[in-house]
């Protein structure tokens, strides 16, 4: 037979089904962590009695309803089956003094005392049954059977008392509804889109501003160099709080390959990250003849924290030889990219000389394998990979509480925080290879994967301008791409993310 616990976890389940909410979202209505919620269902942790009465009212359910079984429980939330709920429960307030002796007879009482008949963990009446070391019914109906024969007032009073029964009847129904309907759908719904960042991640954010700001006495001057010393530490522990009760744990300090190894204390390891340099030989060309081209110079704004949102391995890298990727793996890849035969667009692989096979990281080969879906290249040939179950959500917490914090200090003026924020993110990047100013995370792929979105991002903004009809005259760094026409009907612009801004405006062939 089924335990009620094992009955309750497919109950949660197919409330869960039905309401449409995810394990996050129902650990925010119970106060637990989405991994605690995780575990009690599967059956490496116990639903305990408190836990039952916080799941029936985040469902809006009574106990009894709750454990009766999933066909049951979401019969009674949607109204379609009555509740279990015992019509004796209200019985005791109705019980007057005239009766005492008829309800409670004075023989049974000490006849169930001397036998030391158990009370269910349950519904608190008594019981023959056991499961797992505990007194209880074995189902909803047997305790709600249980509850009703334990307020047996109803049969000898109505005849004596029925006038004075009937008025308080009508006032209780009303006072139970309350329990059922309107409170779980306020907790529930709204949990899920709530913001588009963690208001706790943001908290954190703004309040050390606010401190560190407090400690110098209102100078900020010193109170940025203060936030710049401190950006390391901070954002580690931002990132260790954006990943509580998340679905993935990461490896820290994995075993590191040796192809991504510096070769010396400050040499690089082998790794392509494609970090763009070019210029378009045909407009230089036709500069040279005497043509004058009116160029402005596009700044991306924020490119290593845009670039966060990619696509990260979690544990260790493995070797794969199949030749195939995997879109739900991350890690590092020896390739031959095909030839690149466009005069007027930058080659993704940036500023690369020489021919033949090289190591990227997984972003250089997303964008490859997206040129050849388009039709602009040819696929790579996959020789070798080294990696690992992947997520595009890893850092996305702490991305969004960054953005959100920067967007809103943009718009109060708050330079100071601005400056924060980029300290923070910048040099996450910077140190989360091997640095000896991050003591908290060694992930080499990371830094990798992360810094080559950044140039991938630049080099999709080059060639959405090309396919609108600009001509991309240079493209270099993280974020600066110059174009020759009316970029603003391609790109909006301002200091947001997904927006750009002009950095300065030359005639090609005069002085800058």
């Amino acid at each position: 037979m089924m335990g009620v616990e094992d009955l309750l976890r497919l109950t949660v389940a197919a409330l869960m089904t039905r309401t449409g909410e995810r394990q996050n979202d129902l650990a925010d209505g119970l106060g637990l962590s989405q991994a605690q919620v995780s575990r009690k269902q599967a059956g490496r942790q116990h639903w305990s009695l408190e836990d039952v009465d916080l799941l029936a009212k985040h469902f809006g359910l009574h106990v009894l309803d709750l454990l009766a079984g999933p066909t049951h429980a979401v019969g009674v939330l949607h109204g379609a089956i009555p509740g279990l709920r015992p019509s004796d429960v209200v019985a005791p307030a109705v019980v007057t003094q005239p009766v005492p002796a008829a309800l409670f007879p004075v023989e049974p009482v000490v006849a169930a005392v001397s036998a030391l008949v158990e009370l269910c963990v349950l519904c608190g009446q008594p019981c023959a049954g056991e499961l797992d070391g505990f007194p209880q019914h074995f189902s909803a109906e047997e305790c709600a059977a249980a509850v009703a024969a334990a307020n047996p007032a109803p049969a000898p009073a109505p005849p004596a008392e029925a006038p004075i029964v009937l008025p308080p009847p009508p006032e209780q129904p009303p006072a139970a509804p309350p329990e059922p309907a309107p409170e779980p759908p306020a907790p529930a719904r709204p949990r899920s889109p709530r913001t588009y960042a963690s208001d706790d991640l943001i908290g954190r954010i703004t309040g050390r501003v606010h401190d560190v700001l407090a400690e110098h006495a209102g100078d900020v001057d010193a109170a940025q160099a203060a936030l710049i010393k401190a950006a390391i530490p901070d954002v580690m522990a931002l990132l260790k709080a954006s990943r509580v009760g998340g679905r993935y744990e990461h490896s820290e300090f994995p075993p590191t390959a040796e192809i991504l190894r510096k070769r010396s204390q400050k040499g690089a390891d082998e790794i392509w990250e494609g970090r763009p340099k070019w210029r378009n030989a045909s407009a230089l060309a036709a500069a040279k003849a005497g043509a004058q081209l009116d160029v402005t110079a596009l700044d991306m704004n924020a490119a290593y924290l845009s670039a966060l949102k990619c696509w990260l391995p979690i544990g260790q890298l493995r070797e794969d030889t199949s030749g195939v990727h995997d879109p739900k793996k991350s890690g590092v890849h020896l390739i031959t990219p095909a030839e690149w035969e466009h005069a007027d667009l930058p080659n993704p692989l940036g500023n690369r000389m020489e021919p033949g096979e090289l190591w990227v990281s997984e972003s250089t080969l997303r964008l490859l394998l997206d040129c050849a879906c388009q039709g602009i290249a040819d696929a790579p040939t996959i020789h070798r990979s080294l990696v690992s179950g992947a997520t595009e959500g890893l850092l996305e917490k702490l991305r969004r509480a960054l953005a959100e914090t920067r967007k809103t200090a943009i718009a109060e003026g708050d330079e100071l925080t601005v400056n924060y924020v980029k300290a923070m993110y910048s040099k996450l990047v910077s140190t989360v290879g091997e640095s000896t100013a991050n003591r908290e995370l060694r992930r080499p792929d990371w830094m990798h994967i992360i810094r080559a979105k950044a140039f991938a991002n630049l080099w999709m903004k080059a060639n959405k301008a090309h396919k609108a009809g600009l001509q991309v005259v240079e493209i270099s760094g993280t974020d600066e791409l110059h174009v020759v026409g009316d970029w603003r009907s391609v790109f909006s612009e301002g200091r947001d993310l997904n927006q750009v801004k002009e950095k300065n405006t030359y005639i090609l062939g005069g002085k800058r």
